[in-house]
């Protein structure tokens, strides 16, 4: 099976990624005993779901409280023709930037910013509108998360 044409998911499949979602931490036992299906059947759909890239990844989400020690915002932004290469690159160095997105509308793209404060945000937005192709920036800041689904 290549990489260019994934397996389509079945129900089991969103069953298992649903429950991953939850905890990605739970045993391939628990995951079978509440999926009710064989560890074997759960280990080869994991392995199957992992090689076809469906899972990429398994991570850690850091809780609300840590979280609600800085700030996070996020900022549309809009670049010059043929700048988002070089717009792009420059973003990625930027340890604060946790997600940039191409997106279609309004924004050429999306940035998830993380900051300590106020002030080190403002001071981020302000290396964001200077690089070079940035057009424009809009920021909105995060004031809680209302669903999460990581």
């Amino acid at each position: 099976m290549s990489d260019a044409h994934p397996h389509a998911l079945d129900e089991i499949d969103r069953q298992l990624i649903a429950a991953l979602q939850l905890n990605a931490r739970e045993s391939v036992a628990m995951l079978a005993r509440k999926l009710g299906i064989a560890r074997t059947t759960v280990t080869s759909r994991l392995a199957r779901l992992e090689k076809t890239r469906v899972i990429t990844g398994y991570g850690v989400r850091l809780g609300q409280r840590l979280i609600d020690g800085g700030l996070q915002a996020y900022v549309g932004i809009t670049v010059q023709p043929r700048s988002g290469k070089e717009v792009v690159r420059r973003l990625s160095s930027m340890s604060q930037v946790q997600q940039l997105c191409a997106v279609s509308g309004e924004f050429d793209y999306v940035a998830w910013l993380r900051s300590d404060s106020p002030e080190q945000l403002d001071q981020l937005l302000d290396q964001i509108g200077n690089v070079e192709g940035v057009e424009k920036t809009t920021t909105s800041i995060i004031l809680s998360s209302k669903v999460d689904r990581g």
